[in-house]
């Protein structure tokens, strides 16, 4: 398998959707080739189609996920997603493969790289930093998150702010007193769009306590 077989294959299947392939379809075609070497897929993920991009995002995403994937294999998938974020400049890319490319490659290693990726200037690597700790969550695993919440709670990118939401929250389903402490410390002063994700899951009457308490339009 090679990346111009993934990509003549694609071409077939969107001649099928002339509005543009759904991303099931991008999906289902990754794990088709999801045997294709990482040298291939760091092909895809430099070419400037999004779709192919977002297929080589997914390849990445379901080789991590193989459990007969080695310990090597799991290295090149996490070094050729880390080392070519730059053309990983989408919130659904992020989204797709971080929590198992980058988050379970590093969970039982030395996560200092998600502290890094936090302090980018890159706005989706300062996403993946706190996305990839969704692996740690699912293993009740919370320290993490929080820890790289405080670093981004101010942030001025939407796509970060609705991130450090969105995962506080599922951290929060853990740890409801954990999430409370960290409202108890940011609410007043996060931006809005964090506040509203981070309470979704309380019920009303807390919900409209947080919101009081915010500072921010």
């Amino acid at each position: 398998m090679t990346a111009q077989e993934f990509i003549a294959t694609l071409k077939i299947i969107s001649q099928e959707y002339p509005k543009g392939i759904p991303k099931r379809e991008i999906f289902s075609l990754a794990k088709e080739f999801q045997y294709i070497p990482v040298e291939e897929v760091v092909k895809l993920i430099r070419n400037k189609n999004s779709d192919y991009r977002l297929g080589a995002i997914s390849i990445l995403d379901w080789k991590a996920r193989n459990k007969k994937t080695t310990t090597e294999e799991k290295y090149k998938i996490y070094t050729g997603y880390i080392e070519n974020h730059e053309y990983i400049d989408d919130w659904g890319m992020v989204d797709r493969a971080a929590p198992y490319v980058v988050g379970g490659y590093l969970y039982d290693k030395n996560r200092k790289p998600l502290y890094e990726l936090a302090e980018s200037t890159n706005p989706m690597e300062r996403r993946t930093s706190i996305v990839s700790t969704y692996y740690f969550i699912r293993k009740n695993e919370i320290e993490d998150t929080f820890k790289i919440a405080e670093l981004l709670v101010n942030d001025t990118e939407h796509f970060v702010q609705t991130a450090v939401g969105s995962w506080v929250r599922e951290a929060g389903k853990r740890d409801e007193k954990r999430l409370k402490a960290f409202l108890k410390d940011h609410a007043a002063t996060m931006p809005r769009v964090t506040l509203r994700l981070a309470i979704e899951k309380f019920d009303p009457e807390t919900r409209k306590y947080y919101l009081g308490l915010s500072k921010q339009k």
